[in-house]
C-alpha cells in the first residue's frame, strides 16, 4: 500500500485496497514490540496506547490532518507517495499490534477497551493479508487518482482562514510537482512488471488530464485558490504577491507534472491489456479472495457471493412485479425496465429542481428520526452538485464525513452532469442512502464518539458502512416513506443494482466475464439508463470486491434485526436496536452480531 496524497491514513488501515507486484519483497511482520516513537506501553492505559498510535499515525499523514480539520506546520504539505513510507507505515501498525499484544492482556481489560483491542488487531491483520499485493491497484483510472483528488483536495478539505493557510495552499500547489513526478514514475514502473487497468480506462483519464491543462490559469484550482485569498480581505499588494505565487507555482511545478503524466498515460494506453477481470494478474484469484475477505468481513467465496446475487435478483424481482399491478402496467418486467428508464415524467429539466426535491425529501425524514433513533449526529449536511473538472468520471452519488471540529459539515456531492442518469424514482432511497438515515447520519454519529480511540472514530469497515447505507434504504419504507409507487420501485431498483453486483463483480473477476457481458446482465436484469449501467461496470472493474460489501453488509443487519424482532416481539424498540448497531463505529459484521445479541438479551433481562 501507498500513501496517496488524498486519502487519510486511517481509512486506508481498515480497508486497505492496495497491493504490490511479485518482484517486491514483502515487508516481514515484526517479531519483537518495537514502538517506533509510540508511548512507552508498560506505564500507559490501553486508550494512551491507541491515542500514541494514532499520532504517529499523524506524523506520517499532513493530509489526514488536513481532513480531520488540522491545521499545523505541515498544513502545506502532502503525504510520501513512496513505496518506502508504505513499509514505514506498515511496520508501525505491525510493532503497534506486537507491542498490544505483549503489554496488554485482553481478558483485563473493560468491555469496551477489549472491543477496541480486537477492532485494533483485525484491522491489522486486514491490512497484513493485502499488503503482499499492495501495487496491483490502479494509481490512476477513470474514476480516481491524484490528478483528480489533488484538484478535489484543495477544494473541499483545504480551507484557508488566515494568510498562513493561503501560503500552505500555495506550498500544496507547488508540491502537485514532486507528487505526480514520484507517481508517475510509480505507474510507469508498474505497466512495465504488467499491472494495467484496461485499455477503455486511459481515454477517460486523458481527457481529464487535457482538459486540466487546456484550462490553464483558469482552472478550478486556481479559481479556488483566487475565491478562498479574496474572502480573507488582505490589502491589494499582500494580495497580488499571493495570487502571482500560486499562478508560478501552477505553471512552473504542477503543469509540467500533469504534462509528463499525460504523456505517460499515452504511452501505456498503446500497450494497455484488454482483458478486464483481475484473474489476469499473477496470482489474481488469491488476491479478489483475499479482497472480498477484507471488504466484506466474512468467509464466504466468490462462488457464494454469486449465488446470493442471483437469489436476491429473483426476490427483488418478484417484488417489483407487484409494484407493476399496483400502477396497473400491462406487460413484461424488462418492458417496465424499458419504460422507467425512458419515460421523459421520470427526469428532471435542471439541476436546480433536483436538488431541491432532494433537500425536501431529507427536510422530512430529519423530523422523523427521532422516532427511530436514539443518538443523533450534532454536525450538519450539506447537498452539493460533484465539480465540473471530475463531474464526467465521478459516480451518481457520494458522501464526505464532516470535519472533527465542525469546521466543515457532511456533504451528500450529487453528480449531475447527465440528468438522464439520475432518475426522479431513486431520488428519494439515494437521499436516504447518502444523507438521512445512511451515511450522514452514522458517520457524523461516528466522528462524534469522542470515547472511542482514533482509528475507530475515523476509519471504516466497508460492509458496516454502506451496509448500513443500503439497510436504510428500506428503513425509510418502515418509516412511512415511499409514498409514491414509482418512487418505492426505484428504492428497490437501487437494492436490484446491489444485488447485481454481487453477479457482476465475482462474474468479471472470478469467472472471467468481459465488460461486455457483464453490461449485458445489468442491462437485462436492471432498470438503469445505458449511462449508469456503463460507469458501473468500469467502476467493478476497477474496483474488484469493493462492491460486494453493500449487499452484504445489508443482508446482515436485516437478518439481525429480524432476530431481534423475534425474540423481543413486542419490545422491540427501533431506537435501543439503531443504537446497538451505531454506537461502536464501524466493526466487522461477526463484532456486530455479538453487539446486537448482546442488547438483545440485556433488553430481556429488564
Amino acid at each position: 500500500m501507498r500513501h496517496l496524497p488524498f486519502i487519510a491514513a486511517s481509512t486506508i488501515a481498515l480497508a486497505v485496497s492496495a497491493c504490490t507486484p511479485a518482484s517486491k519483497a514483502p515487508l516481514e511482520s515484526a517479531s519483537t514490540p518495537v514502538t517506533g516513537g509510540l508511548a512507552e506501553q508498560s506505564t500507559v492505559s490501553i486508550s494512551e496506547f491507541f491515542a500514541s498510535y494514532d499520532a504517529k499515525q499523524l506524523e506520517m499523514s499532513p493530509a489526514t490532518k488536513a481532513y480531520r480539520g488540522i491545521r499545523d506546520e505541515d498544513y502545506g504539505k502532502w503525504d510520501d507517495p513512496t513505496d518506502e513510507a508504505a513499509a514505514a507505515e506498515f511496520k508501525v501498525m505491525q510493532d503497534a499490534l506486537a507491542t498490544m499484544r505483549a503489554d496488554y492482556d485482553l481478558s483485563s481489560l473493560s468491555e469496551e477497551e477489549a472491543l477496541s483491542y480486537r477492532l485494533f488487531e483485525m484491522m491489522v491483520q486486514r491490512s497484513a493479508s493485502l499488503y503482499p499485493f499492495r501495487d496491483y491497484n490502479f494509481l490512476f483510472d477513470h474514476r480516481r487518482g491524484a490528478h483528480t483528488n489533488i484538484p478535489a483536495f484543495l477544494i473541499n478539505i483545504h480551507r484557508v482562514s488566515e494568510p498562513s493557510h493561503a501560503e500552505a495552499y500555495v506550498e500544496r500547489i507547488r508540491g502537485i510537482g514532486p507528487q505526480l513526478g514520484s507517481l508517475t514514475a510509480e505507474v510507469r514502473e508498474r505497466a512495465d512488471a504488467g499491472i494495467m487497468p484496461p485499455d477503455w480506462v486511459y481515454p477517460y483519464v486523458i481527457a481529464d488530464l487535457e482538459a486540466l491543462i487546456a484550462a490553464g490559469n483558469g482552472n478550478a484550482v486556481l479559481e479556488d485558490f483566487a475565491q478562498k485569498l479574496g474572502a480573507l480581505g488582505l490589502n491589494t499588494e499582500a494580495h497580488a504577491m499571493l495570487m502571482d505565487r500560486a499562478l508560478n507555482a501552477w505553471s512552473e511545478d504542477a503543469l509540467p507534472a500533469y504534462k509528463r503524466l499525460l504523456t505517460e498515460m499515452k504511452r501505456q494506453q498503446a500497450i494497455a491489456p484488454t482483458d478486464d477481470g483481475i484473474w489476469r494478474l499473477p496470482e489474481g484469484e488469491a488476491y479478489y479472495a483475499a479482497r472480498l475477505k477484507s471488504y466484506t468481513t466474512t468467509d464466504l467465496t466468490a462462488d457464494e457471493i454469486h449465488n446470493i446475487g442471483l437469489r436476491e435478483v429473483e426476490r427483488i424481482h418478484g417484488e417489483m412485479r407487484e409494484i407493476m399491478k399496483q400502477v396497473e402496467f400491462e406487460g413484461s418486467l424488462q418492458d417496465f425496465f424499458e419504460f422507467t428508464r425512458t419515460g421523459d415524467q421520470f427526469f428532471y429539466s435542471t439541476r436546480e429542481a433536483y436538488l431541491a426535491d432532494a433537500q425536501a425529501k431529507l427536510d422530512v425524514m430529519e423530523v422523523k428520526l427521532p422516532e427511530y433513533f436514539g443518538a443523533l449526529p450534532k454536525a450538519p449536511m450539506i447537498i452539493k452538485p460533484v465539480e465540473a473538472f471530475r463531474e464526467k468520471s465521478a459516480g451518481k452519488a457520494f458522501y464526505q464525513s464532516p470535519a472533527a471540529d465542525g469546521s466543515r459539515p457532511g456533504t451528500y456531492y450529487v453528480n449531475l452532469y447527465n440528468l438522464r442518469d439520475m432518475s426522479k424514482n431513486e431520488l428519494e432511497a439515494l437521499a436516504y442512502h447518502e444523507g438521512f438515515p445512511g451515511h450522514h447520519l452514522q458517520r457524523a454519529l461516528q466522528t462524534e464518539l469522542g470515547d472511542v480511540p482514533p482509528f475507530r472514530r475515523f476509519g471504516g469497515v466497508t460492509a458496516y458502512t454502506e451496509g448500513w447505507g443500503l439497510y436504510t434504504e428500506e428503513l425509510g419504507k418502515d418509516m412511512g416513506f415511499y409514498q409514491d409507487p414509482y418512487s418505492d420501485f426505484g428504492r428497490l431498483g437501487m437494492e436490484l443494482w446491489r444485488a447485481c453486483r454481487l453477479v457482476v463483480d465475482t462474474g468479471l473477476h472470478s469467472k472471467r466475464w468481459t465488460r461486455e457481458e457483464a453490461i449485458q446482465y445489468l442491462q437485462d436484469n436492471t432498470p438503469n439508463p445505458q449511462g449508469d449501467i456503463v460507469k458501473a461496470i468500469e467502476r467493478y472493474i476497477t474496483t474488484p470486491g469493493q462492491a460486494t460489501a453493500y449487499m452484504i453488509g445489508k443482508l446482515k443487519i436485516m437478518e439481525l434485526r429480524s432476530m431481534a424482532q423475534t425474540e423481543l416481539g413486542d419490545d422491540f424498540d427501533w431506537r435501543g436496536f439503531h443504537d446497538a448497531v451505531l454506537l461502536s463505529g464501524p466493526v466487522p459484521l461477526d463484532i456486530l452480531e455479538e453487539n446486537v445479541v448482546k442488547w438483545v438479551e440485556s433488553e430481556k433481562a429488564g
